[in-house]
C-alpha cells in the first residue's frame, strides 16, 4: 500500500509485515515496538508519581544525526506487534499504574495506532512526536489524543537539512502544532496536577546553536498567549548517534552553562509563563531507556 503519512510523501509501497527497504522510515505497516514500560523522565505533568506508559516505536521519518534513541530510530530494532497486542500493552501499562499512554514516535505507524485506540484506554493518550507531521494525518486522531508532545527542533531549515535531512522542517512543524492546538485547545490539568489535555512544545538545545534556540523561544512567545500551550526547554542533549570527532564534531559536546543561561534568560524575558526547565544533570546516558523489548511480548509467552 502506498504511504504518504508524513511530510516526506515518499509514495513508498510499504509491506504489511517484514523488513522493508522502501520509504524513508524503512518500516512495515505493522507497528514495530522496542519497549513498553513506565517512564519517569518526561515532564512532571506527564510522568507524575507513577510514570507515563511509554510505548517506544522503532523507526522514524527524520534522520536526526544526534538522536538519543538512535538504536531504534535508525537501527529500527524491535518486534512487530499486532493491533490486538497493542491494545493489550496499553491495558498492561494501565494496570501497572501508568497515568497515560505515551505513544513515542508513532507517525509512521499511524494507521495501526489509530485502530489500536478503539476503544480508547481509560487514561489520556499522549502523542509524542518529532513535530515533522502532516495536519491531515493528525486530524484522524481528533478525539483520541488528549495531549500532544511535539518537538520544535529548528526555525533554521539549514540546520534541519544538515542534522535531520529535511528542507522544510520549520513550516511543517508549525502547521502540525497549529493542528494539535486546534484539537486540544488550552491545556488543562486534573486535580492532582497531571495534564489531561493540551500541547507541550519541546525544544532540545543543541551545542553551538543558541541563535536557533532563541528564535524558537521568540516564535512560541509570539504564536501563543499564556495559558494556551506549555513550553519545555530541554538541556538533556549529549552526543549520540552519528555525532563524534569524525562526523558532526561541532555537536560533540554538551550544552554549556553559558548557553543554557542565555536561553533561560531569553525564556524568562519572552512572556512565556507555562513550562519547564532542565538541570544540567539531565544530560546523562542513564536517562536513555534500554530498548531491550521490555513489555512488548505477552507475559504468557
Amino acid at each position: 500500500m502506498i504511504c504518504n503519512l508524513c511530510p516526506r510523501r515518499c509514495n513508498a509501497d510499504r509491506p504489511e509485515s517484514g523488513p522493508a527497504a522502501a520509504g524513508v522510515c524503512r518500516s512495515p505497516r505493522t507497528a514495530v515496538v522496542a519497549r513498553a514500560g513506565l517512564h519517569f523522565w518526561e515532564e512532571p505533568v506527564i510522568s507524575g508519581s507513577r510514570g507515563s506508559g511509554a510505548v517506544f516505536f522503532s523507526g522514524c521519518n527524520l534522520h536526526c544525526v544526534y538522536c538519543q534513541n538512535y538504536a531504534i530510530s535508525a537501527g529500527r530494532s524491535g518486534t512487530e506487534v499486532s493491533v490486538p497486542r497493542l491494545r493489550e500493552i496499553y491495558a498492561e501499562l494501565v494496570a501497572q499504574g501508568a497515568h497515560n499512554i505515551n505513544l513515542v514516535t508513532p507517525t509512521h505507524f499511524a494507521d495501526a495506532v489509530l485502530v489500536s485506540l478503539d476503544p480508547l484506554p481509560p487514561v489520556p493518550v499522549v502523542y509524542n512526536t518529532n513535530g515533522y507531521d502532516l495536519p491531515e494525518t493528525l486530524r484522524r486522531f481528533r478525539g483520541k489524543v488528549a495531549v500532544y508532545l511535539p518537538d520544535l527542533k529548528y526555525t533554521d531549515n539549514a540546520l534541519a537539512r544538515r542534522y535531520s535531512g529535511v528542507n522544510d522542517y520549520f513550516e511543517r512543524a508549525v502547521a502540525a502544532i497549529d493542528e494539535m492546538y486546534d484539537q486540544t485547545g488550552d491545556f488543562r490539568f486534573s486535580a492532582d496536577g497531571l495534564m489531561q489535555s493540551g500541547v507541550i512544545i519541546r525544544h532540545l538545545m543543541l551545542p553551538g546553536q543558541i541563535e536557533n534556540t532563541l528564535k524558537v523561544i521568540d516564535f512560541v512567545a509570539r504564536r501563543f498567549r499564556p495559558g494556551q500551550v506549555m513550553f519545555s526547554l530541554m538541556r538533556q542533549y549529549l552526543p549520540c548517534g552519528r555525532v563524534g570527532e569524525r562526523e558532526f564534531p561541532e555537536l560533540n559536546r554538551r550544552v554549556s552553562d553559558a548557553e543554557y543561561a542565555e536561553a533561560e534568560a531569553a525564556l524568562f524575558a519572552s512572556g512565556i509563563e507555562d513550562g519547564f526547565l532542565q538541570e544540567a544533570g539531565s544530560a546523562g546516558a542513564e536517562f536513555i531507556p534500554a530498548f531491550d523489548g521490555t513489555g512488548v511480548q505477552s507475559p504468557s509467552r
